[in-house]
């Protein structure tokens, strides 16, 4: 797995950092520099590489979805600038460094969200082959719905003890709903079948939910030196969380549960979802 996740970075994070370097906007406004600031943070480019991967998995070219994944990274990049706000879970660090906020101020930092979500949808209009606009539009804008209303469910169960059904729905929105989009958004442009997009889909939601019980196992248990941002920030506000409602071997185990369950969906692909095997398994094991 290793190996596979070293080359997938070595291959794509170098063609993202280009493309986004091409697509931002490049003057010395404090605007500009607030969006470069976030977008070039040190991030692992996850959903990005997942809308590649699942392209070439089909058939596709990394040319027709390089755009498209960049998109995908500036809508990220957007909801973690909100998400680490005072007003939402008033974070200081992101990726080993001060925060949007902290550096640009809140004004600024909410301005330069802002922008990169409108920048997003600008950059599919102007680069996504005609044909495919709407449907990757769809589905883009409905993921980033449900993270809202992800993020607005979160907020709402702090300090509170919730099932885990709901627990898990919130995390569909805030989590696995983007990288749902991210694989299938990679099949659509890479003009794959119905069955392709619906395995990709389906693989990408337990993925989803994996890296999310990942994420919490490692606030809970890790430090702010491995994970870039302040650990335990769960515990103190009082998160509803996957090891608060199952504790930490609970977590451990449905988080491996869902991984064989997303490798299952794509075992039909053969040795072209290898790449996808092995991303799935580091949404998983990953330290940070």
């Amino acid at each position: 797995m290793a190996d596979i996740i070293d080359e997938l970075l070595k291959r794509s994070v170098p063609l993202i950092d280009r493309e986004l370097k091409r697509l931002l906007p490049k003057d010395n406004s404090s605007l500009s520099r607030a969006m470069r600031y976030s977008i070039f943070a040190g991030g692992k480019r996850f959903r990005p590489i997942l809308a590649i991967e699942s392209a070439l998995c089909c058939g596709g070219e990394i040319k027709d979805v390089i755009s498209a994944a960049c998109a995908i990274e500036m809508i990220h990049t957007f909801t973690l600038i909100h998400d680490d706000l005072p007003a939402m879970d008033d974070s200081d660090l992101r990726r080993g460094r001060p925060t949007c906020h902290k550096v640009f101020g809140e004004d600024i930092a909410v301005l330069a969200g802002d922008a990169l979500n409108t920048l997003a949808f600008f950059v599919i209009a102007q680069n996504v082959k005609t044909a495919k606009v709407a449907n990757v539009t769809a589905d883009l804008s409905a993921a980033l719905l449900k993270v809202v209303y992800g993020q607005v469910m979160d907020l709402e169960a702090e300090g509170k003890k919730i099932s885990f059904k709901k627990l898990e729905n919130i995390h569909l929105h805030k989590t696995s709903a983007l990288i749902e989009a991210s694989a299938k958004i990679g099949a659509v442009l890479a003009n794959a079948g119905d069955r392709q997009v619906k395995a990709m889909t389906q693989y990408a939601r337990h993925m989803g939910l994996a890296f999310q019980i990942a994420d919490d196992i490692l606030d809970a248990v890790s430090s702010v030196k491995a994970l870039g941002k302040p650990a335990r920030a769960d515990e103190k506000l009082k998160k509803a969380t996957y090891p608060a409602v199952l504790g930490v071997p609970g977590a451990e185990k449905l988080a491996h549960d869902h991984l064989k369950k997303a490798i299952a969906e794509i075992a039909f692909f053969g040795k072209r979802g290898e790449s996808l095997k092995a991303l799935a398994e580091f949404a998983v094991r990953r330290r940070s």
